[in-house]
């Protein structure tokens, strides 16, 4: 079969190049060759119709856990990057809270090599900040780069100590990564289970309360300024939160943010009747927090959509709401997420999503991608914008069920999904 794609007459919208209107994109030999209109191909090409769909560059999630090594009951490097795939994904960075965990440089060469064999969305490892992630001493950054780490985390526990995360953030730049942290400070959290106030009241659970994340928030950002770091806030989901990233990107601070789908259409509501599928951490919060992430998203407080996918085995989430894991999967539905509520109800357009989802993704991770510049990696997401359909758990690729969007009727979805001029989904 020919390695040439000819992607013929979609709208190509690409915000790193300002490009908006019905072109033509060539692929071959794993690159963008052309965009253009009436763009020839070679006799042996593959042609795909694109009329009525919108190319844009491939979709970019910087914040997926793999579960691989060590959990592979709830999802597999292979499962997640087919997963990713059929979102829509063309690449996704792959958290190193396993077990073991990523925190040396066979660790993350044994992450990319599974990665790669999947054959579906690109998979990137990121390595621990500290040593078997006990926010004690410094992981072998330089290493895990040289193997193929793009940024460091400690994902799922927050760097507690202060001067761990100065010499983190010092020791990165070297190597020209960001140091990605979970903002949580634990002696405030304590026991808590959901989002404190008033639906936590009602319930009787323990409570999370937003200062635990923004004091976190701050810290960082003082670190940041500090060192002069790059620091990358993960699944912003709280008012001040936003507001003091808002504040800190003025000040010419380094600092990139997240929002998740989740935290942006969802409020701590739904936990009513101790629905263990709404559980997360940082758990859902009020709709004066989902309103503010909201406005983050659109003024760019928050540059990045990541869905912090985290799936656990059924029996796990049939646990008292207590003892049941935080996380949602979330690779299938984000698109669909994203276009029905976020862009369907006017806070972002068609352009910001694509920046927040690809084009963002790929300049704070410095991947490949992002774009479909000539000579850039062929990485193309394919969305039928006019496609409806219902959110179906049990029809997901991911190994994993948890989710609180089960039967939600979206609108707008992957259609092809295009990884280094291969097709590798179709939907």
């Amino acid at each position: 079969m020919s390695d040439k794609t000819l992607l013929k007459g979609g709208r190509v919208l690409d915000p790193s190049q300002k490009l908006d209107g019905t072109l033509d994109v060539l692929l071959a030999d794993g690159l963008v060759v052309g965009v253009g209109k009436d763009l020839g191909a070679a006799e042996d090409a593959r042609v795909i119709d694109c009329s009525g769909l919108l190319v844009t560059p491939g979709l970019i999630d910087v914040h997926v856990h793999l579960r691989e090594p060590g959990q592979e009951h709830k999802e597999t490097i292979a499962s997640g990057a087919r997963s990713a795939a059929a979102g829509g994904f063309t690449a996704i960075c792959a958290m190193p809270n396993t077990d073991p965990a990523i925190d040396d440089p066979a660790a993350v060469a044994f992450v990319a090599a599974q990665g790669r064999r999947a054959g579906a969305a690109r998979v990137y490892p990121l390595g621990c900040i500290s040593v078997g992630r006990l926010g004690e001493r410094l992981a072998p950054v330089g290493e895990m780069v040289d193997a193929g780490a793009v940024a460091i985390t400690d994902d799922g526990s927050p760097i507690m100590n202060s001067g761990l995360m100065r010499l983190a953030l010092e020791y990165a730049q070297t190597f020209g990564i960001p140091v990605a942290d979970h903002p949580e400070d634990l002696s405030l959290v304590m026991e808590g289970q959901m989002n404190e106030g008033l639906v936590s009241t009602r319930l009787g659970l323990r409570g999370k309360p937003n200062a635990a994340e923004d004091i976190h928030i701050i810290r960082d950002i003082l670190l940041a300024e500090l060192t002069g770091g790059h620091i990358h806030l993960q699944h912003v989901s709280t008012r001040f939160g936003v507001d003091a990233i808002r504040q800190a990107k003025a000040r010419g601070v380094h600092v990139t943010a997240e929002a998740s789908p989740h935290h942006l259409v969802l409020t701590d509501e739904v936990v009513d009747g101790y629905r263990t599928e709404a559980k997360m951490n940082p758990p859902l919060r009020s709709a004066a927090d989902v309103a503010a992430v909201r406005a983050g998203l659109a003024d760019g407080s928050l540059d990045t959509i990541a869905t912090d996918h985290a799936p656990h085995h059924y029996d796990e989430k049939e646990a008292a709401f207590a003892d049941a894991p935080n996380g949602i999967v979330g690779l299938e539905t984000a698109v669909g997420l994203i276009l029905t509520r976020v862009v369907g109800e006017g806070v972002i357009d068609l352009a910001t999503m694509v920046e927040r989802m690809s084009c963002q993704p790929a300049r704070a991770f410095r991947l490949p991608g992002g774009t479909l510049r000539e000579g850039s990696v062929a990485d193309v997401t394919v969305l039928d914008l006019g496609a409806e359909w219902i959110v179906d758990s049990a029809a997901f690729l991911s190994k994993s069920r948890n989710t609180p969007f089960d039967g939600w009727k979206l609108k707008g979805a992957p259609r092809y999904t295009i990884v280094g001029g291969a097709l590798v989904w179709e939907r």
